[in-house]
């Protein structure tokens, strides 16, 4: 047998040699990898988490804007934004296609549904990257953002291929025009990042955006390679942190008053511009503020319109409603004289003629008192003499002129005393040439209304951590001096009145019927610049500051409107046409007796926590007030209003215990009446309406003993204001002395 032959096969170790070291080389590197974790200097557990880990956003709510009765201004709704693919990648199947396939009729029906043209729509689902490529989507600006549900339906029906939506938020503001230069409005605005964060842009809305702006949360967990959640994968959750709320002084009843009272005159009169304010002289909280021309914050849609707030940034010279405290300060000093006669007609100033507004003629010899009725110019020129020019403007720095009132809000505009030569002193002295701002005459007058003491004006009730409904920030009233005496505000106001009622008063267009006005007139010349003034009829900014009911007011009030188209008629009348109903209409609203019954029987109510319910229930009902028990009776827990005090009998006096509650019989109940049983009762009772409660969804006498809601309707307040006599706010009451 032939022995084999070894021979070394070169070939065969070659491949050994170079497998091996292939497989040398990813053994080292399988145990480097496992030893540190990284490679090319990246951590392998990073770019897994970067791959398979997702993030979801939480979107956080816009805080809410509400009134002073928790009635909202400002809220986010849900709404959808529009997206059209137009990328034909995107469809798979013919037969069902992904994107739009027929942008000529797509851009049709979308044009008659979003607020933008059908060509614009066209050339967005038609365009091209910069590389010649289509865009996989496309979207349409604001014009395809907050779209409602109705407008979203009404799309989806059309069935067009690679048009979709998205849910979305969208600030919603519910009563239209409603104090829209106050409260502003918000917009979604694109971050860098391509998110949406609603932004202020005027009013409230801007200058508390910080606060109301919320935080976002998010949502964090990993996933397989094909987006399917990984088993025992954890979820980490950030939640969202909402917008703090905030409470207005406005009142929504007495604001669309306003706004409706507004948009009557300005449609009748065809006015440049009007303003008017309404205030609590006792608090300095403002009650309602508007403005024409405004605007509707959902469009922000308005006509020759200015976006500032006139009546606390722009100055005007305010006319003869500053003959007002140039009598105050008359008065104070001592040197008034209702009964003392002057020259009326022409003063003069080194020459310069200074005119009644009858062209100078004037009415002879005539006193005071009939001079201040019939508005003459050249009283007040023949007062500051007996004042005194340092003190007379020392007044008018008491009475806050000349400087910021501190409002709390922005912009605020100072106006400028004038005062330098002595024409100047003079013209301050009737409201010309000097500047103001109607926010300072609402301050000013509120020493006139308060007995002398003056209340800083406020529209921030307070701010309110919306997920804990703990208050951030308490706005309290504020007084800002005394610059006259209680004994010269009762004079001036009685001297305001005369000059409604009086012979030669100039005022009797704002007589009401069932409430006795005090207040001034004015008829400003409109400065055109160089010294110069427009006139004519059309051409004066007639304006009115006023204040009710005389004895004890309640409401102050001031209305201006600028170049009104009159018919034939006095400057007063547009103005009076918006001062009357408003002021009428909020005092019935407010409950407050009208003159013919002022002085009516009060009771006097005591602290009764600790006592029993039924007995006091018994003891005032004898005094004439209305026990309202909140509670299944037994022992007084709380109370509203609080004791010692005196209320108007008649009034609403809530008793509240342990247990369940029995429902009340809601009928002529106000709102305020409502929402204070509904707080103390910490029920779920939803208000539908404004005014006067006219139904109820669950009978009176029903034991309330889990939380299903309860709907109350209310009248609006015209058809119901004789009803009810409500519980009475702090400012309403008088408080007792301890001692």
């Amino acid at each position: 047998m032939k022995k084999k032959r070894f021979r070394f096969q070169w070939g065969a170790f070659l491949l050994l040699i170079f497998y091996g070291g292939l497989f040398f080389l990813l053994f080292t590197r399988m145990v480097t990898l496992q030893a540190t974790g990284e490679v090319e200097g990246q951590e392998l557990a990073a770019r897994a988490a970067a791959k398979y880990s997702k993030e979801s956003a939480i979107t956080a709510n816009r805080g809410k804007i509400y009134d002073t009765n928790g009635q909202v201004i400002a809220e986010d709704t849900l709404s959808y934004r529009l997206i059209a693919i137009v990328n034909d990648k995107a469809t798979t199947d013919a037969k069902k296609p992904r994107h739009v396939v027929d942008a000529e009729k797509t851009a049709k029906i979308l044009a008659d549904n979003i607020p933008m043209d059908e060509e614009k729509i066209y050339k967005q689902l038609t365009r091209l990257n910069n590389d010649g490529e289509k865009p996989y989507q496309v979207e349409f600006g604001s014009a395809g953002r907050g779209i409602s549900h109705e407008t979203m339906s009404k799309i989806k029906a059309e069935k067009l291929p690679g048009v979709l939506f998205v849910n979305d938020l969208k600030r919603y503001y519910p009563n239209g025009i409603f104090a829209s230069h106050l409260v502003g409005f918000a917009l979604k605005e694109e971050n860098k990042d391509g998110t949406f964060t609603t932004k202020g842009k005027m009013g409230l809305e801007y200058t508390y955006n910080k606060e109301l702006t919320g935080k976002d949360g998010k949502v964090e967990y990993e996933t397989d390679a094909f987006s399917y959640l990984l088993p025992n994968s954890e979820k980490m959750i950030t939640p969202a942190k909402n917008g703090e709320d905030i409470y207005l002084t406005l009142d929504k009843t007495i604001q669309s008053f306003l706004e409706e009272a507004m948009t009557q005159v300005e449609q009748e009169y065809n006015s440049e511009s009007m303003t008017a304010v309404v205030a609590d002289p006792k608090t300095g909280k403002i009650l309602a503020m508007s403005q024409r021309p405004t605007f509707n914050p959902d469009t922000r849609e308005g006509d020759n319109m200015k976006w500032l707030n006139e009546a606390i940034e722009e100055t005007i010279e305010p006319g003869s409603t500053m003959k007002t405290f140039t009598l105050a300060s008359a008065i104070d000093t001592g040197v008034w004289d209702p009964n003392e006669r002057y020259p009326s007609g022409t003063y003069r100033v080194f020459g310069e003629p200074i005119r009644d507004h009858n062209n100078g003629i004037g009415w002879g010899m005539i006193p005071y008192l009939e001079g201040f009725q019939r508005s003459s110019n050249t009283s007040m020129a023949h007062l500051l003499k007996k004042i005194g020019n340092d003190v007379f403007f020392d007044y008018l720095d008491r009475f806050g002129f000349g400087k910021k009132t501190g409002i709390d809000l922005p912009n605020e505009a100072s106006g400028t005393l004038l005062s330098k030569y002595p024409v100047e002193r003079v013209t301050t002295t009737f409201g010309q040439g000097s500047t103001v701002t109607p926010i300072q005459l609402i301050q000013a007058m509120t020493a006139i209304a308060n007995d002398g003491k003056m209340m800083q004006p406020y529209v921030i009730d307070r701010i309110v951590d919306s997920s804990t409904e703990k208050t951030i920030q308490n706005h309290e009233p504020v007084e800002k001096g005394q610059p006259i005496s209680a004994d010269t505000a009762k004079q001036v106001k009685e001297i305001l009145a005369s000059t409604l009622t009086a012979e030669y008063g100039t005022a009797e267009d704002f007589i009401l019927d069932e409430y006795e006005v005090a207040g001034k007139t004015g008829t400003a010349q409109i400065p055109l610049g160089n010294g110069r003034y427009s006139w004519g009829s059309n051409e004066f900014l007639y304006s009115f500051l006023g204040m009710a009911p005389v004895d004890n007011p309640q409401l102050i009030m001031y209305v201006s409107v600028k170049r009104p188209k009159l018919k034939g008629e006095l400057g007063s009348v547009p103005v009076s046409k918006v001062f009357n109903p408003v002021m009428l209409n909020s005092l019935k609203y407010l409950n407050v007796n009208p003159e013919d019954v002022q002085h009516v029987d009060n009771a006097t109510i005591q602290d009764y926590t600790g006592q029993s319910a039924e007995a006091i229930q018994v003891e005032l009902a004898n005094d004439g007030l209305q026990p309202v028990i909140v509670g299944g009776g037994g022992k007084i827990i709380d109370q509203y209003p609080k004791g010692p005090q005196k209320l108007v009998n008649g009034n609403i006096v809530f008793l509240k215990t342990e247990g369940d509650v029995t429902l009340p019989n809601f009928t002529d109940w106000s709102l305020r009446n409502v929402l204070v049983f509904k707080s103390m009762a910490n029920l779920e009772i939803e208000v539908v309406g404004e005014g006067f409660v006219a139904s109820q969804s669950v009978s009176a006498g029903t034991v309330i003993s889990d939380s299903s809601p309860i709907v109350v309707k209310l009248k609006t307040p015209s058809e119901s204001f004789n009803k009810d006599v409500e519980a009475p706010s702090e400012d309403e009451i008088e408080q007792i002395d301890n001692e």
